[in-house]
């Protein structure tokens, strides 16, 4: 029986236009589907947004926009992204359109309410908009939010709030013991620093009014609605219909072999510990892994939507073409560290497939002729090891130092000098070489890997010689 896994990306605010930062998030969580469907695993892939943010009220009232209307706008493009980036997902969640949502968030609402973990109370805290959430003074950088560089504002009302200290102990054992899987160590460390530094109960909703009547409702107190990170997280579980209990969330949540978050550094607490405890006050199995990545930046700067610094990754694909930007996530981007972004470098990841792998596969097909030729195939790179430690740049580096011996074996061998059965040898092994190549990158690059495939079977040269688009 294959292993059953599902794969989500987290689900990006709505309040301005996708950012080549979550396109690398987008591209990881495909890239890490993919290689798991190539060993068999049976796999479901979720990404989609987080429409009920209060930054995306006010992105819309600064727009002059109904907000339904602003986020629904908004939410259609960050689903475009799909055929740009070459996605594989098998579902997108829009969390205020989407009929599964609600009754998910409301179920999961009154689940902890019964376990005692939901009270009211007042309260008056610092407010960082841009995280959507409370935080502390000792948490604050020269008073300004370390994430986002803003002074957060003081807000004084009625919410509810989650008992998530009450699960302290438990959260540090499932983190420290690997239970509950955070990769790389360095994020793992932070989370079980900032869960051992005392967990504080946490507020789960805002006044209506503040929120401007957007978001869900409280059940049984329509004067709150549901915190952003209360129901943005619960989205991992509506889209496979916790609402109604159905097969989909028995088959891919509670019986399923893995549940892989891939998400960014920044809201590494809301997944490694929040969420964590949620679950486990309404008596549901954990995710298994946290996988998290460091961003994507310019001039050492964080993109941000709000800014207005994004790189938008469909503009990307369009210049350069998809098969770039991918090879650029998977072979320019650290397992961890920031990574800073500039055009000239996704041009420079276009060269490199043009020029040295489509360059192998058309001087092999050239060389092979007619499909008559028998393939002597060799040993693939082990690139296992790599996925298992989600380290992405290492697998793809192992299948690239493939090609890089391959054309090495060209230059030596020189085979359009060779005659009989020496040419033959070589040949065959350059034909199963470029299929094990194209079997391997087929995660990283699959309409690629598709098209070498395709020029293999049939010998088209003219497919060979424009495998890869030139940059400009």
């Amino acid at each position: 029986m294959s292993r059953r896994t599902y794969i989500t990306t987290s689900i990006p605010y709505v309040n301005g236009d996708p950012h080549v930062g979550f396109a690398l998030e987008l591209v990881q969580a495909d890239v890490l589907a993919r290689h798991r469907r190539a060993l068999g695993d049976d796999v479901r892939f979720l990404s989609g947004t987080d429409d009920h943010a209060l930054k995306n009220v006010a992105a819309a009232q600064a727009a002059g926009v109904p907000v339904a209307e602003f986020v629904r706008a908004r939410a259609e493009r960050f689903a475009a992204l799909r055929e740009p980036l070459q996605l594989s997902n098998d579902d997108f969640i829009s969390t205020s359109t989407d009929p599964r949502h609600r009754p998910g968030v409301e179920r999961l609402w009154r689940v902890c309410a019964a376990a005692g973990d939901l009270t009211t109370r007042e309260y008056e805290g610092l407010y960082c908009s841009g995280c959507e959430a409370f935080v502390q003074p000792d948490e604050l950088r020269d008073g300004l939010c370390p994430e986002h560089g803003t002074p957060p504002e003081i807000v004084s009302e009625r919410n509810w709030f989650f008992r998530l200290s009450r699960y302290q102990e438990e959260l540090e054992a499932l983190v420290e013991s690997g239970r509950l899987r955070i990769e790389p160590e360095q994020r793992r460390n932070e989370a079980l620093a900032f869960i051992r530094s005392g967990l504080e109960d946490f507020s789960v909703s805002r006044a209506t009014e503040r929120a401007h009547g957007w978001g869900i409702p409280v059940p049984d107190d329509p004067s709150q609605v549901v915190y952003v990170w209360f129901d943005a997280l619960a989205n991992y579980i509506t889209a496979l219909e916790f609402g109604s209990d159905g097969d989909a969330y028995r088959r891919w949540w509670r019986e399923s072999d893995e549940r892989i978050h891939v998400i960014g550094k920044g809201i590494l607490r809301f997944h490694a510990v929040y969420w964590p405890a949620i679950l486990l006050s309404a008596g549901e199995p954990l995710p298994t892994t946290i996988f998290v990545h460091d961003y994507v930046t310019v001039d050492g700067a964080k993109l941000s939507k709000s800014s207005g610094a994004t790189a938008d990754p469909a503009a990307l694909a369009e210049r350069f073409g998809g098969d770039a930007l991918r090879w650029w996530f998977a072979r320019s981007v650290p397992r961890s560290g920031d990574v800073d972004f500039r055009e000239g470098l996704v041009a420079g990841r276009s060269t490199e497939l043009a020029n040295e792998l489509g360059n192998l596969v058309n001087r092999t097909i050239a060389l092979a002729g007619e499909p008559d030729h028998t393939a002597a195939i060799p040993p693939g790179p082990d690139v296992a090891y790599s996925f298992a430690h989600y380290d992405i740049r290492a697998a793809a580096d192992a299948v690239w130092d493939l090609v890089a011996e391959a054309n090495r074996f060209v230059s030596h061998s020189r085979p359009w000098e060779l005659g009989g059965g020496e040419r033959d040898a070589v040949v065959g092994h350059l034909l199963g070489v470029c299929a094990v190549v194209a079997r391997e990158i087929d995660p990283f690059l699959p309409e690629a890997a598709a098209r070498i495939a395709r020029a293999l079977a049939t010998r088209d040269r003219e497919l060979g010689r424009t495998l890869f688009r030139k940059p400009d």
